[in-house]
């Protein structure tokens, strides 16, 4: 009688989660369960499990051994972002960053410091996914550590029947001593209101897999029956004071046609020669540039690029999200970017577009583009930390100055297609956009990334500054 109602118990459970998971393609967030262990076998059994009582179709599964060359050139959580799975499907992440940096640092690739910042990182990663709407669940599958070291000695002396274990699995047997300390650090140190381990013990596995997936349907059942949809206020214009950083720079700055022409060239050939160099050497940079409509930055950044072999750069212009990218958190667009070491990659607009036209036109909730000055900050600090050079370029015109380009525009016919009837619009929010401007500067600029603020009434004089900026940039080497 009790194994028929538990045939029962378990057909109800698999109807639940198929059901579940069909009425989820539909939903505005995305499931993302990650699987932490010192359990290497659960976490096999659990995966498998999962994708056999669910449909497999929509269910994004992904293990995280070591890292590959392409990503060790890239930041560490780069590729945790880019597999994110996009609003309505469910991402099964086995280790990740639930496991790799104890792997990597009982490999010797980190120091105690870089594990403690990596699991800071974690921390904000989190919370920048939950803030997002995902719904993160995070199960630690845990075995005894008396069972532990029975599972080491039965693994040493019957390697054949341990034949899933991979090098890694084998390395941790045998130092049980420093891997279990590390992994309870990390389940500490990452355990938070927002987003909490729960510990599953693992001595009875077919019922580990039956817990967490009766928990994974409640939640997911949960957040399903409350989830509300809201729509975006526009945010109003506070009385604070225009007065901020942009106030500083000196748009009265200019150069003749004869200097311009020679220094411009002195930095297109320094910069000619440092990236050629850096590529050689695997330094990458990423440059950020932003600025009024009709500022220069498409100028700008040509004169930046004809200094460079085309192998060593790619330009990306960002504009309106497509439904693949709206349906991910807003920084997965520009994480999965991220060049191999060596590159030049520069962005034309980037994700400060959050912080500025997003907030100016509420397409983005106050709440969202608040707490997007923190996510920034990290984003960028992975990146230096990595050894990326980040330059940040805003180019500053004053509204006569916009209003001479427009009319210019409308009169050049290879340049009518820059115009818009938003870039009219957006003028008379010019006051919006300048409190938007002067907070994102003051709130985003910091010793290892400051903003760049460029006069670029006279695009000479701008155009000789970041070239300059750039060159100087190249110059150093990075700390990796």
């Amino acid at each position: 009688m009790n194994q028929q109602a538990d045939e029962q118990a378990l057909t109800e459970l698999r109807v639940g989660l198929i059901n579940a998971q069909y009425e989820l393609q539909s939903a505005d967030f995305p499931v993302i369960l990650l699987i932490g262990a010192d359990d290497r076998l659960a976490a096999d059994a659990l995966i498998d499990t999962l994708n056999e009582w669910m449909d497999a179709r929509y269910i994004d599964t992904r293990w995280f051994g070591r890292r590959s060359e392409e990503e060790r050139e890239r930041p560490p959580f780069w590729r945790y972002w880019r597999e994110l799975p996009q609003k309505g499907r469910i991402g099964l992440f086995a280790g990740a960053w639930a496991t790799n940096p104890v792997r990597e640092q009982l490999s010797g690739n980190q120091d105690a410091g870089d594990f403690k910042r990596r699991l800071e990182h974690i921390r904000r990663f989190e919370q920048t996914l939950v803030d997002d709407g995902t719904l993160l669940l995070k199960f630690w599958l845990h075995l005894p550590e008396d069972e532990q070291h029975k599972r080491a000695k039965a693994a040493r002396k019957h390697r054949r029947k341990y034949w899933k274990f991979d090098e890694d699995d084998w390395k941790a047997y045998q130092v049980l001593d420093k891997v279990l300390p590390l992994c309870r650090q990390l389940i500490q140190a990452t355990d938070t209101a927002c987003c909490p381990w729960q510990l599953v013990e693992t001595t009875n596995v077919g019922q580990s897999n039956v817990t967490i997936a009766t928990r994974l349907l409640e939640a997911v059942r949960q957040r399903l029956d409350t989830t509300v949809q809201t729509s975006a206020p526009r945010p109003t214009a506070t009385a604070a004071a225009l007065r901020g950083p942009l106030e500083a720079v000196d748009l009265d700055a200019q150069l003749v046609y004869d200097t311009y022409k020679t220094k411009l060239l002195k930095q297109q050939r320094k910069i000619h020669r440092r990236s050629a160099k850096a590529a050689q050497q695997g330094r990458t940079s990423v440059l950020v540039f932003e600025g009024w409509d009709a500022a220069g930055k498409g100028g700008a950044i040509r004169r930046l690029t004809r200094a460079m072999s085309a192998r060593h750069y790619r330009v990306i212009p960002i504009g309106a999200p497509s439904d693949e990218e709206l349906a991910h958190q807003y920084l997965w667009r520009f994480w999965r970017q991220l060049p191999r070491a060596g590159k030049v990659l520069i962005f034309d607009r980037s994700w400060y577009g959050r912080v500025l036209v997003e907030r100016v036109e509420g397409y983005a909730e106050e709440d969202a583009w608040r707490r997007a000055y923190r996510e920034i900050n990290d984003f960028e600090e992975q990146l230096v930390e990595h050894g990326i050079n980040l330059q940040k370029f805003w180019l500053h015109i004053d509204a006569e100055e916009q209003l001479r380009r427009f009319k210019a525009r409308e009169q050049t016919p290879y340049k009518k297609y820059k115009l818009t009837e938003d870039d009219y619009r957006n003028r008379g929010k010019w006051d919006d956009y300048v409190r938007a401007v002067n907070e994102m500067v003051e709130r985003t600029s910091n010793e290892a990334a400051p903003w760049h603020l460029i006069p670029a009434n006279d695009k000479r004089f701008a155009r000789v500054q970041i070239a300059r900026l750039f060159s100087r940039s190249l110059k150093h080497k990075s700390k990796k």
